[in-house]
């Protein structure tokens, strides 16, 4: 007796003869379509009237007809779309087991999705499959859908969806790299212009609170801590705030009640867009059939200067920058930072210093020592008190050093010499193009002196080789002069901006948040109890005083 085959899931179940059946309308509708206008074949209405008189001619072979599926202003090549959904899970209720469509790019896009639906999920649930354009019935004509038609039409319509991908890829990355604005909504604290859409414009309410959050977080306020501030004065968090002004925005988090967060806060802290950079790019889709979003590295981002006003000073939003590196955590309770935190490090093993209250008395310990071993780093505590006197001198030695070298400089550029100095950098540099010039026609006889054989190739190799090491000494001095002479052309300005920023402490007394932050890198604490501080624009400093030296000794001579 022969065996039955056993084929599980993959068994078919013919359908019924003469059966009555159950229609399902589906119409899709792209964004793309959209635009072409209401007239367009492809419009909702067209479609459907297409449909209903199909279903008209045929009404005989239909028991029910459900309402049309609809899905306005989806695209075909992702079929997580409401109504198709629906469809199909009528189809599994068995409340549907008839689909017709315009055509096959309206149920699908994506070639291998469309494969799917109409030669397996459609077979197996028995599923009748009409598509009128292409003359298409699984039922009257079951060939049909075996047809070469169906897999070269749904290339063709997955092809068309890359190719308008691409299309429009290009047009946007064109737009991005012009400094043009293509999202949706602006960022808070700006408007699209109504005359522009492609460019932005202040929204001086919303401004004002980004305004506040940058003076905020200077001022030594927390990131939570501005979170509760903006909440407990009841400002509309940015998502809230544009549905506030009628923009039909959805909050990405899906709260119910959404608040301000200190992700909100940090994205503000951190968006060069505030002093006037247009930045875009920073996600993309993974391909044009998976529409999840995904992260873009920072280097090939779309970033284009001073395109529209800022909100932000750019020496404001670089102070901020710099202090979001540190290490800036609150103690329970606190609202606004430390005076010293994110600017103690360890001078041995380069961590954190750690604050600890001990019988009211602030300490500071090596971070190393304290947490991870007391084998891998030693204590290096200093008491707050004395750390804080120590620091106010050395910055008010450093203001007097900066005040005198910077009246030393406006002595210098009133006087003569610094002309006669560069009378001596522009002699040095004539001497030294002359020297390179007489080793190049040296260079150039000998090689005519090997042609010519009066000289062997060893020993012109190495001559050559002489010739070019001189060369390149030669070009490394007239490089240092050339960049000697145009500091010296461009000698800094008394008010330049780190000399502006050193005279506004003329006279400092107390050491405050803003002050570390305006002068001062950071700050090592050595196990003996001493301590070194980087300063703020220390080589600019270090390179001027270089300068006057150079001019003290040309004037000697």
């Amino acid at each position: 007796m022969a065996r039955t085959k056993n084929r599980g899931s993959e068994e078919k179940i013919s359908a019924p003869l003469n059966i009555r059946w159950k229609l399902g309308e589906y119409i899709r509708l792209s964004k793309e379509d959209l635009n072409r206008g209401k007239d367009d074949s492809n419009s909702v209405i067209n479609q459907k009237a297409l449909l209903d008189d199909y279903y008209r001619q045929h009404m005989d072979e239909f028991e029910s007809v459900q309402p049309p599926y609809v899905d306005d202003g989806y695209t075909g090549t992702d079929t997580n779309r409401d109504s198709f959904q629906r469809l199909l899970s009528d189809i599994y209720a068995k409340k549907v087991n008839c689909v017709i469509v315009k055509d096959l790019s309206r149920l699908s896009r994506n070639y291998t999705d469309a494969g799917s639906l109409i030669e397996n999920l459609f077979v197996q649930m028995n599923v009748r499959f009409i598509s009128l354009a292409e003359g298409i019935d699984s039922y009257l004509n079951p060939d049909s859908i075996s047809n070469l038609i169906v897999p070269i039409t749904n290339v063709i319509n997955d092809n068309f969806c890359y190719q308008t991908s691409k299309k429009i890829r290009q047009v946007f990355d064109m737009k991005r790299r012009n400094g043009k604005f293509i999202g949706g909504f602006a960022a808070y604290g700006y408007l699209k212009n109504p005359k522009d859409k492609n460019a932005l414009i202040v929204d001086d309410e919303a401004a004002e609170i980004v305004k506040n959050i940058y003076e905020w977080f200077l001022d030594g306020m927390s990131k939570n801590a501005i979170v509760h501030n903006l909440n407990d004065r009841g400002i509309l968090c940015p998502s809230e705030y544009k549905k506030s002004k009628g923009l039909n925005y959805q909050n990405p988090s899906g709260s119910e009640r959404p608040l301000w967060s200190a992700k909100t806060v940090s994205d503000i802290l951190k968006n060069r867009l505030y002093v006037g950079d247009m930045v875009q790019g920073r996600q993309r889709v993974k391909s044009y059939k998976i529409h999840t979003q995904e992260q873009v590295p920072e280097n090939e981002w779309y970033i284009v200067q001073n395109t529209h006003e800022p909100i932000i000073e750019r020496p404001i939003f670089e102070k901020v920058q710099e202090l979001l590196k540190r290490d800036t955590r609150t103690a329970p309770q606190q609202k606004k930072l430390y005076l010293f935190s994110g600017f103690l490090r360890c001078a041995d093993c380069g961590k954190a210093m750690s604050r600890s209250q001990v019988k009211g008395i602030v300490y500071y310990f090596c971070r190393t020592y304290k947490d991870q071993s007391k084998t891998a780093c030693t204590k290096h505590s200093i008491k707050h008190n004395q750390l804080e006197a120590a620091i106010l001198y050395a910055i008010q030695q450093q203001i007097y050093l900066v005040v005198h070298y910077a009246n030393i400089l406006e002595y210098i550029r009133a006087a003569p010499l610094q002309k006669n100095q560069s009378m001596r950098i522009d002699a040095l540099i004539e001497a030294k193009e002359k020297e390179r010039s007489k080793i190049m026609r040296y260079k150039q006889s000998i090689y005519q002196d090997w042609k010519d054989g009066e000289i062997t190739h060893s020993d012109y190799r190495h001559m050559s080789e002489d010739y070019e090491r001189q060369m390149a000494e030669i070009n490394a001095i007239l490089n240092r002069l050339t960049e000697e002479r145009k500091k010296l052309q461009n000698n800094a300005d008394p008010e330049d901006a780190y000399l502006t920023a050193y005279r506004k402490f003329k006279t400092l007394n107390k050491l405050t948040r803003e002050v570390l932050m305006e002068l001062v890198d950071h700050i090592k604490v050595h196990e003996n109890g001493n301590i070194s501080v980087k300063f703020q624009f220390a080589d600019e400093l270090r390179e001027g005083m270089e300068h006057i030296e150079i001019d003290a000794q040309s004037e000697a001579i």
